[in-house]
């Protein structure tokens, strides 16, 4: 029997109620159904959900035929991570607020039952692999499906970016962002960068507030090696963050590299809007037809 998860943000998703009516909906559709819980680190525990079998996420993914978010994109973010060394579908419904990533809204869950039965399209979208070197030995790895960001905490930092060893820019600023096809409409695209379809491959990368004039978004192929190379002409703290999760703390000599991942993620596309009709309502623009 197919296992289904149904991956609940308790505070988007208050009582259940949604994840109720789509457990019932799809449980005559010969199909385990299974609720992980998701919520904040030091939150209380959440309800049961009586009659239907509750798992931790990390231990119910192995074996799961699809996995169905209810929340937001940081939802549907911290579930496609979990879920990509399994090769575990997602289809996101949107209880947040912009919900770019999510694949359909509350008002159209009866295509859930088309997910259950096979019938979506795959969308593959490639992760990142993220290392942070230290006199030349890796205190920190990680993989992104959004972004890798670089920042200064309170004053501009000194950045050197390459491609394959090759440099690329430098510049004094606020950050940069490297930004997978799927991170594109992310912080990349709030700092300027451009918008990629996410299905595509490739690795974007978009200075933030850089005080030069020439510093410029790049779109690299994915299989090129980006590197960032924390100078000392400002030595001023910084950090790294993947994803938007804990940042960590940098020094300067710091390096960190990226590149394209083994693993990617899966998304489960059954909604009758494309992305381009995606982009147009959700970031601000009105598409007539």
């Amino acid at each position: 029997m197919k296992r289904v998860l149904l991956c609940t943000n308790v505070r988007r998703d208050p009582g259940y109620a949604l994840t109720k009516q789509v457990a019932r909906l799809i449980e005559d559709a010969a199909v385990e159904v299974a609720v992980c819980p998701l919520f904040e680190e030091g939150a209380d525990e959440p309800e049961e959900l009586p009659g239907y079998q509750m798992m931790p996420l990390e231990a119910a993914l192995p074996g799961t035929y699809l996995a169905v978010t209810f929340g937001g994109d940081g939802t549907i973010l911290s579930v496609a991570r979990a879920a990509a060394p399994w090769s575990v579908p997602i289809l996101g419904v949107n209880m947040g607020s912009k919900g770019f990533m999510s694949d359909i809204e509350i008002d159209e869950i009866e295509l859930i039952e088309k997910a259950v039965r096979g019938e979506y399209q795959e969308e593959r979208r490639m992760l990142a692999d993220v290392s942070l070197l230290r006199e030349g030995k890796a205190i920190y790895t990680d993989y992104a499906l959004n972004d890798v960001v670089v920042g200064g905490v309170t004053k501009l930092i000194d950045l050197r970016i390459f491609g394959d060893g090759d440099i690329i820019t430098r510049f004094f600023g606020d950050g940069v962002v490297v930004a997978t096809p799927t991170g594109s409409t992310a912080y990349s695209m709030a700092a300027g960068g451009p918008i990629v379809e996410p299905c595509e491959q490739g690795l974007i990368i978009t200075p933030v507030c850089p005080h030069v004039l020439a510093a410029r978004s790049f779109v690299l192929s994915a299989d090129r090696r980006i590197t960032i190379e924390l100078g000392d002409e400002k030595p001023n703290p910084a950090y790294l963050a993947v994803d938007g999760r804990g940042a960590v703390e940098l020094q300067p000599g710091d390096v960190i590299e990226v590149t394209r991942s083994k693993m990617g993620a899966i998304f489960a596309h059954v909604g009758k809007k494309g992305f381009y009709r995606k982009v147009s309502e959700k970031l601000g623009e009105k598409c007539e037809k």
